[in-house]
Formats: C-alpha cells, structure tokens, sequence
C-alpha cells in the first residue's frame, strides 16, 4: 500500500556525511524505487555538498507534492556556518533539534517512519546530551524504557542482535543473564513478524566462548545462561536454536537456516554484519511504537564535503523503513 505520510529524515550532524547521503538517496529515488521522504535539518548543510534541486517546505503535508521535482527539507538553521568535515557545537545543537522534531512528527503520525543521520556522540555530550545514543533519546520520547527495546542490524542476507551493547568485553559474561536473553529474544521475535513479514521467525543464537563453551570444558556460560533461556523461549513457542559456535554460523549455509542470530556482544555481532554488508547495513530499533532506522555507519568526517560518501546504507534504512512502516499500516488496515 503507499504510505498515508512520508518519512522524517533527521539529517545527524551537519558537518558529517549525513547530508551528502541523503542528497543523494533523494537523487536516486526512482532508480531505487523509494518512498517519499523529507530531510529535517539546515537546508545549508546539504547546499554545501551537493547542486541538486532542495525546497524548503512547512510541513510534512508538503513533502510529497515536491519530492518528484526537489529534496523537501523541513528545516532547522544552525546558529553558525555549517563546515563540512569540521563539527562544531552550534552543528551539534542542530543535529539534536532535528532529532527531536522530527522524532515528534513521527511519534504524533505526521511522518510514517524515522530514519536518523549519524551524529557526533562526543560533540553531543558536550552540548549535555545525556543518553548513550540517539536510540535510548528516540525511546524515552516515544514512552519506552530503553531496556526494553533491541538493536538489531540487518542486511540482505544477515540480521544479527547483540544481547550486550556498548559495553567493557570484560563485562559481558556478568551481563548476560538468561532473563536479559530471553527479553531480547521475545522483542526480536515479534518484531521479525510485525516489521518484517515473517510468520515463523527462526532464531539461532551464539555461544559466548569459542566453540560454545566445549560442553563445559572452556567456559560454563552456555551451560548456565544460554541453554536455560533457549529452552524457556522454546517452550513459549518460539524457534530457538543453539548455542551455536560463533566462528561457524555466519557462512552462507549457516545463514539460511535463520532469519536472526542472538549475539552476546557488540563485535559479535556488527562484525560478521559489516564485512558482509558494509555499505548496506541499517540498524533497525525493535520495541518502539514508532520505525526507526538508521544507516550502520558514523558521520566520517574525514570525508564530508568530498563528493566520497556511499549513500547505500542510507538508501536501505529509508527502504526498510518504509517496508516496517507499510506492513504495521497494512496489519492496522486489516484487524
């Protein structure tokens, strides 16, 4: 079905990549067959790095009626000159009213789906943003605990959870409880049915020590925590299997046998999913009343202004979006 309203698009900092890329996703519209979206964030910043056609708009209701012919920008002006590849505070403040505006437009309907540009989080912190990312800030909006959400990275052939996430390594083993598993479990379950059409979700889940554990000879967590949680989950009905040993479940065989694997960590996780799909990779928060997604990817600043940024993670957050999006409307439309 088409979508009743288009999607927000918060631009991230204006001295990152972020305008770059969503210039050019809109540049690549019908080639990619996207849905209508509109940009949040200083207009200036994406003049800066691209000549396309851009139209300042006054509301989400106009976004569609000028996407054929110009990027529609809902615009909030940073207090300074934006200069691509040095970020300031002043780009930092405006990165962060974008996200709020436009994490409101879409709480309140006005906008189908979110999609978030990269942002600084050391610039952020310096400007007194207090949540670990843009993630815990989209959540606690939208009425969620942030415990209560999950992270999940998708790409064409792998999606992958990590149970723990920004974390100390040497924290893990102390983290993961069979209670914390089975919570990331559930969310990830409903949400590969509701956000991604999938009846049946399949869910393989990885040791924590190398081979899993060895059947107890290398480490007991997945004696202790991972098997009593596989089991709880089966026996609530859902397909669980494991612990599987991490250094195997990522080939190609492997990967057709799930449609999500549950990680202990960060690096287990977001490695396999970066090397095998780096420009392409959307980070996708499970458990919010809204779709928000965002590319895998930081502001790289190294290269903002340089006509280098690859635009194919933005491309696929805002087509995964819209994919969640139709499919919560579609369900809404038939209950």
């Amino acid at each position: 079905m088409t979508l009743p309203s288009p999607l927000a698009v918060a631009m991230g900092d204006p001295a990152g990549i972020g305008p770059e890329i969503i210039a050019k996703a809109w540049a690549r519209r019908a080639q990619e067959q996207l849905a209508p979206f509109f940009a949040v964030g200083d207009s200036r910043a994406i003049a800066r790095v691209w000549d396309g056609p851009i139209e300042r708009i006054g509301g989400p209701d106009q976004a569609a009626a000028v996407f054929g012919d110009a990027l529609p920008v809902l615009t909030v002006e940073c207090a300074s000159d934006v200069d691509p590849g040095h970020p300031t505070l002043e780009g930092a403040r405006c990165a962060l009213h974008a996200l709020e505006l436009a994490t409101g437009l879409t709480s309140a309907g006005a906008a189908a789906a979110l999609v978030t540009g990269p942002v600084s989080k050391a610039q952020m912190y310096q400007i007194g943003f207090t949540h670990p990312g843009q993630t815990e800030f989209v959540a606690e909006r939208v009425g969620v605990a942030a415990s209560a959400t999950v992270m999940m990275l998708a790409g064409p052939t792998l999606r992958v959870v990590p149970v723990t996430t920004h974390v100390a390594l040497a924290r893990v083993p102390e983290l993961l409880t069979p209670a914390l598993i089975i919570a990331k479990a559930r969310v990830t379950a409903r949400a590969l049915g509701r956000d991604f059409g999938i009846a049946s979700p399949r869910l393989a889940f990885a040791g924590l020590n190398p081979h899993a554990g060895e059947q107890g000879a290398i480490g007991r967590e997945e004696i202790d925590v991972i098997v009593p949680a596989i089991e709880a989950l089966q026996a609530e009905g859902i397909d669980a299997v494991g612990p599987l040993a991490a250094d195997t479940m990522f080939h190609a065989r492997a990967r057709a046998t799930y449609d999500a694997a549950i990680c202990c960590y960060h690096d287990q996780a977001l490695v396999p999913l970066k090397t095998l799909h780096f420009d392409e990779g959307v980070n996708i928060t499970l458990g919010l009343p809204i779709v928000r997604t965002s590319p895998d990817h930081g502001t790289a600043f190294g290269i903002a202004g340089q006509d280098r940024a690859e635009p194919g993670a933005m491309i696929a957050a805002i087509r995964l979006a819209a994919d969640a999006a139709r499919r919560r409307a579609d369900a809404l439309a038939t209950a």
